[in-house]
């Protein structure tokens, strides 16, 4: 691993996600709030590291294999969490899974065949509502207690259905991986 500043703040999303974990079975006052914090400077570092790869030219084969887990584990992490205190459901948890898995799926497929697929702007949609989601979940909906609806609940099944949408538009896009007709070797990126 080299040692600059994308790779640290992976690994720093990658050791806060146990962090986030411990407080909540730790039962200490306010543990919501303390989680929501810690989520909230992960979700940065996730912004950041790319940020900074992309502008500095620091992209490196570290990054782009645990950057991508890292933010799974990351959204894994505070959904069972949040599953576990009552908020959502099982079927929540089981489509936005599930989802990643397929496209990880793809993407390993696309790349044994030289092809990179890189985000596209649903997936990244979809993630952006994610994090507001868990944070509004782990907010008890705050800063928006004075509205009538739990905002945090309807934007994860926002995020549910883009997952679901983002999942099949990836398939149509790349259909020809799927199938598996001729490819040309190129970058598939945006």
């Amino acid at each position: 691993m080299k040692w600059n500043a994308p790779n640290v703040l992976t690994l720093l999303r990658i050791l806060l996600i146990p962090v986030f974990v411990i407080i909540y079975f730790t039962n200490i006052p306010d543990w919501n709030v303390v989680a929501a914090i810690i989520f909230i400077v992960a979700a940065i570092t996730d912004w950041l590291d790319g940020y900074l790869a992309r502008k500095y030219d620091l992209v490196s084969n570290f990054g782009k294999l645990w950057d991508p887990i890292a933010d799974k584990l990351l959204v894994l992490a505070a959904l069972l969490v949040i599953m576990d205190w009552g908020k959502i459901g099982l079927v929540v948890v089981l489509i936005i899974v599930a989802r990643e898995l397929i496209i990880g799926g793809l993407r390993s497929t696309a790349a044994s065949k030289g092809v990179v697929i890189a985000a596209d702007k649903s997936g990244k949609l979809k993630t952006v509502v994610q994090f507001v989601a868990i944070i509004l979940l782990l907010l008890n909906n705050w800063p928006f207690t004075f509205v009538p609806v739990d905002l945090g609940l309807i934007l994860i099944w926002v995020s549910v259905a883009l997952s679901i949408y983002s999942c099949i538009e990836y398939f149509v896009k790349n259909a020809e991986i799927v199938t598996d007709k001729k490819i040309d070797k190129k970058d598939e990126s945006d």
